[in-house]
């Protein structure tokens, strides 16, 4: 089957505002994104103000991500480590 100019020039339309709508979406996603980051920015702010260390916050957060039996065995892993360097 051979397509005219006016089937191709169709199906390029179609495709190209299907084109738009998936990098229109994308780039919502950036904005949500930066508005995400900013905000988590402003509650570091606010924890620091109020005498937290944020360095431990985040830690504590990353922390909270991983499976416990990881977080086990790497702890158990630092300690090794310390005693055996007169540390622990």
């Amino acid at each position: 089957m051979v397509m005219t100019t006016d089937e191709k020039s169709e199906n390029y339309r179609v495709t190209a505002g299907e084109l738009r709508q998936f990098i229109e979406r994308f780039e919502r996603l950036e904005e949500e994104k930066k508005a995400a980051a900013e905000q988590q920015k402003e509650v570091m702010a606010e924890a620091k103000s109020r005498g937290y260390d944020t360095k431990v916050l985040r830690k504590i957060i990353a922390l909270r991500k991983r499976d416990k039996d990881d977080i086990a065995e790497e702890e158990a892993v630092l300690e090794m480590y310390k005693e055996a360097l007169g540390m622990g």
